[in-house]
């Protein structure tokens, strides 16, 4: 991790802009809907989280020159990016899916209410998502919505791969396409996103996004053995008790960081020629593997 950058200062302002977009638009959905499904809604989207993707898509604008607060088209695409990414995690904890009963330190969508409703609570979340970001009067918004559909695409194709392993594990190459699917994706689209929310191109960064996320993928497998469910906010070690395909699982611990920080390094290169504006990137890549929790 950068340590000039004042990387947790920058992830609680985001955080706090994400927080507020959040709740306003929880609430503007919720008036005269039916009332438990909004409840489910807002219970998804205000449990907290790192926020990294909004964080992500911010600081790769603000990279270009561009001004990322509120009011602004980055916000708005990395606050759609949240909801979509929300919901993923609202159905991945199903029952039928992961079976989880714990997320960010509290019972899962569908303990706290019941399967049907975070099913739909899922289903309101990612139209909502493309509903606010549409919303903006910017042309680019359009291009920016069928991003964030592809890597939507991309993710649900990562957990039906993910299913599928538990069935048929995978080698080498299956994994890393099941990681560049379901956590890559999203996390490529928060970055190229940012960029054409600043400038109308993706500049190029689709691969640093998807090297990104390869690296998150990893950390998180990694944390899954290693950390604890308190500091998680999820129940640990869960993953490797199922006999998910991951990287630590088939190559051993050591191997898999190498792997992880040789992804970040290779998207850090991406950021180089950025100048001072990207230090917020380049702190939050190295906060991908650094992170603890």
């Amino acid at each position: 991790m950068s340590e000039s950058y004042p990387l947790e200062a920058y992830l609680k302002g985001v955080a706090d802009l994400v927080a507020d977009e959040l709740r306003l638009v929880a609430g503007e959905g919720g008036r005269g809907g039916p009332e438990r499904l909004w409840q489910a809604v807002g219970y998804a989207l205000l449990g907290g989280g790192k926020r990294l993707r909004p964080a992500l898509a911010l600081a790769t604008a603000e990279a270009f020159g561009a001004e990322a607060g509120r009011g602004t088209l980055p916000l708005r695409f990395g606050v759609a990016l949240e909801m979509v990414h929300t919901y993923s995690l609202v159905h991945d904890d199903l029952p039928c899916m992961d079976d989880d009963d714990l997320r960010r330190g509290r019972p899962t969508v569908h303990r706290a209410f019941d399967e049907a409703t975070a099913v739909l609570a899922g289903d309101a979340l990612q139209s909502l998502a493309f509903e606010h970001l549409l919303a903006a009067p910017e042309p680019r918004a359009a291009e920016l919505a069928r991003l964030l559909a592809s890597g939507a695409t991309r993710m649900v194709e990562g957990q039906s791969l993910d299913l599928l392993a538990e069935q048929v594990p995978p080698g080498l190459d299956g994994v890393l396409d099941l990681q560049r699917r379901k956590t890559g994706a999203l996390l490529a689209a928060a970055v190229t996103g940012g960029a054409i929310a600043a400038t109308g191109s993706d500049q190029g960064l689709g691969a640093a996004g998807l090297k990104l996320g390869q690296a998150f993928q990893i950390a998180d497998d990694l944390l899954d053995l290693t950390a604890s469910t308190a500091d998680l906010g999820k129940r640990a070690g869960k993953d490797a008790a199922a006999g998910k395909a991951t990287l630590p699982a088939l190559l051993g611990a050591e191997e898999a960081r190498r792997r992880a920080d040789r992804y970040c390094e290779e998207a850090l290169e991406a950021f180089h020629g950025l100048g001072a504006r990207a230090g917020a990137l380049r702190a939050l890549a190295r906060y991908v593997v650094a992170r603890r929790k």
